[in-house]
């Protein structure tokens, strides 16, 4: 993952409010949720839950999905995923070289 691919969604889940939706639609699993059942959960009001929800799905945190009349919303498990391995794939790397110049 590239540098500014992750800094773009680490700055998507950057507001509480969408931090907490995020968290929602992971909770939720594949099936995710549509926006009035999003709403109901977090009680974020609804036009500014859109505005949430397209910051998520342009840092392709989440996928929506249209269904009908309805938009499906759902967590994007393998950028997620991306990201956790961006911010841990050099976990402890300056720790095991001092171990191996002072051992």
């Amino acid at each position: 993952m590239r540098a500014d691919t992750a800094a773009a969604g680490f700055a998507a889940m950057g507001s509480e409010a969408r931090l907490s939706v995020l968290r929602t639609l992971v909770r939720a699993g594949e099936e995710g949720l549509i926006v009035g059942h999003i709403q109901a959960r977090t009680g974020i009001a609804p036009s500014t839950l859109n505005h949430h929800l397209r910051s998520l799905s342009e840092a392709g945190l989440i996928i929506q999905e249209r269904d009908g009349r309805s938009v499906i919303n759902r967590a994007n498990y393998v950028q997620l995923e991306a990201l956790a391995g961006f911010i841990l794939s050099e976990c402890c790397a300056d720790a095991e070289s001092k171990a191996v110049t002072h051992g």
